[in-house]
């Protein structure tokens, strides 16, 4: 590097990487200094990422073979920015000490050479093994990447990478990836046609004269860290009262359907008349009809006679297939916090409950972390300590975490009396 001398055997594509990055005066033994974000700005650029919609997809294709692999999946935006990384929990620890992790910046510009960021510069997938890397700290490593586009406007929204071992870059991780993203651009695309309009796709199609009918997007209520729950589908959506928001939870909860009687007593242990309820359901159907018929209430026993997504399920869902990254970011809150409805406290801490097991049980430091962080483990000692057994040695996050212990314990601590 000092003498700008590059011998024979370098890739041409590396070579001029390379030359890309000598030419920004990056220092090879060590990566360049930035902003950490904060839990809250990485949380915003999460949820603002049009490439947050289709999580699920790289969970089925990628993340569960990254697993057993011993591999990683990362998924940056289109500035080479990392917003998720899942695989396998070990590997993670290691690859801290590079600074790959959440919230990082691993385009060309920060750390030279490596398939994220070249994949960007490039527009293309790429494979770079070990010693093609510009930074000494990634030569243990290699990893094959593949930027996403925008289905519609072919624009870069982002990439996703594998890093580990040789398998990282064997020859079928390449076409793996980019089967991947071949899946999440058709996701991406699907889902913006399941909110446009008829006739603009008429419009753009003049020649044909009837085309199918798509099936109506699903019906999802979401309730998640928020006492007003909201329902939506496609372009339709209204806010839901406490109450009949409450009446919903309850029935997608209860899908073999409750009595008048027992989904009274569930809503509250003080005397909720039938009749009042019977009132209130009334209303709740009047809203429903704002969805064609899509969510529909039967009487005798109540019941959800159609399927209705909710947010806090999906967590769950996530969490049986091993998500645990995907679950956490889907987790906005817990169930309506602030409702004293029996039933629904019994399914907030059933939610609760499942979640900080599964956090405990098996999810990568990274995500546990995160969880930490939240709102109801951020006092949870449990969970610090868990943190900090899983954290490197030589991790710097070792030190936020041992003072969080300590903070929690003087806050828990009685004084003592005084004499």
């Amino acid at each position: 590097m000092s003498e700008r001398l590059i011998g024979p055997g370098v890739r041409k594509l590396v070579q001029d990487s390379w030359q890309r990055s000598l030419s920004l005066s990056l220092d090879p033994t060590s990566v360049a200094a930035e902003r950490i974000l904060t839990d809250a700005e990485l949380r915003d650029l999460r949820n603002q990422h049009p490439l947050a919609a289709v999580l699920p997809v790289v969970h089925n294709l990628l993340i569960r073979h990254a697993f057993e692999s011993k591999l990683i999946v990362a998924i940056g935006d289109e500035s080479g920015r990392l917003l998720w990384i899942d695989g396998d929990r070990v590997l993670r620890g290691k690859v801290e000490e590079m600074l790959f992790v959440e919230g990082a910046d691993w385009s060309e510009r920060r750390v030279g050479t490596s398939a994220p960021g070249t994949a960007l510069a490039l527009n293309r997938g790429i494979q770079i093994r070990r010693a093609e890397h510009f930074s000494l700290l990634a030569h243990p490593w290699s990893c094959t990447a593949v930027p996403i586009h925008d289905p519609h406007t072919g624009k870069i929204l982002g990439v996703i990478d594998i890093t580990g071992g040789d398998e990282a870059v064997a020859p079928q991780t390449l076409p793996l990836v980019e089967a991947a993203v071949a899946a999440m651009e058709a996701e991406l695309r699907i889902q913006c046609l399941g909110t446009a309009p008829r006739e603009l796709a008429a419009a753009r199609s003049p020649l044909i004269v009837a085309a199918p009918r798509r099936a109506a997007p699903p019906v999802a209520l979401n309730v998640l860290g928020s006492d007003h729950g909201h329902l939506e589908s496609g372009s339709v959506s209204v806010d839901l009262s406490p109450r009949h928001a409450e009446i919903l939870v309850l029935l997608t909860w209860h899908r073999e359907g409750l009595s008048a009687d027992r989904l009274a007593l569930l809503l509250s242990d003080e005397g909720y008349s039938v009749d009042t309820l019977r009132a209130e359901m009334v209303r709740v159907r009047k809203v429903l009809e704002l969805f064609s018929g899509r969510v529909v209430i039967s009487s005798r026993p109540y019941r959800l006679e159609t399927s209705l997504e909710i947010d806090a399920q999906r967590v769950l869902t996530f969490l049986e297939r091993g998500a645990h990254r995907v679950a956490m970011g889907a987790y906005r809150g817990s169930v309506l916090p602030n409702s004293v409805a029996p039933g629904i406290a019994d399914i907030r801490s059933e939610v609760s409950a499942r979640l900080r097991e599964a956090m405990l049980a098996d999810a990568s430091v990274e995500v546990l972390l995160e969880y930490a962080r939240s709102e109801e483990a951020t006092w949870d000692t449990e969970v610090w300590r868990a943190c900090l057994e899983l954290l490197p040695a030589r991790s710097p996050k070792r030190a936020t975490v041992v003072a969080r212990l300590k903070r929690i314990d003087d806050e828990l601590t009685p004084a003592p009396a005084r004499p």
